[in-house]
């Protein structure tokens, strides 16, 4: 998604829930539009709205985007879990990836002694039939 342009028509989601002026160079702007409220007031809340200020002006403009949407879902995530944030979205993933990866083992191992039993089941019903047959 790319940064939305500034916009004189209506301010920046940032400058509208701080009360100010949305400003040419306003450093919100790009990244904040006026149709995305929530992602603004979610940053503003978790990191501050001055602190986000500072981490837009500390990154190179290239990676600016890549940040503030790294700050948003950080700030989603620390919202849906205060404690662990994404790190607790990782760490269930990752019990669920571990509890997938058993399954299929087991699924997977119980596959090879199926096929094993009916090979070798095959292989007796063939043999028997074929001594049994009077026709042979």
């Amino acid at each position: 998604m790319m940064a939305s342009s500034y916009s004189s028509n209506s301010p920046c989601a940032a400058c509208k829930f701080l009360r100010r002026k949305c400003n040419e160079d306003c450093i919100f702007a790009p990244y904040f539009p006026p149709e995305e409220p929530h992602k603004f007031i979610n940053v503003h809340k978790i990191f501050g709205a001055s602190n986000v200020s500072k981490i837009l002006n500390e990154v190179l403009p290239h990676q600016r985007e890549d940040a503030v949407n790294s700050l948003a879902y950080e700030a989603e995530a620390r919202i849906k879990d205060p404690v662990y944030g994404c790190v607790g979205a990782i760490s269930v993933l990752q019990k669920q990836l571990l509890s997938l990866q058993k399954e299929l083992d087991a699924t997977h191992a119980d596959l090879i002694r199926f096929t094993h039993q009916g090979s070798s089941s095959l292989g007796h019903v063939h043999s028997h039939a074929f001594f049994n047959n009077p026709s042979n």
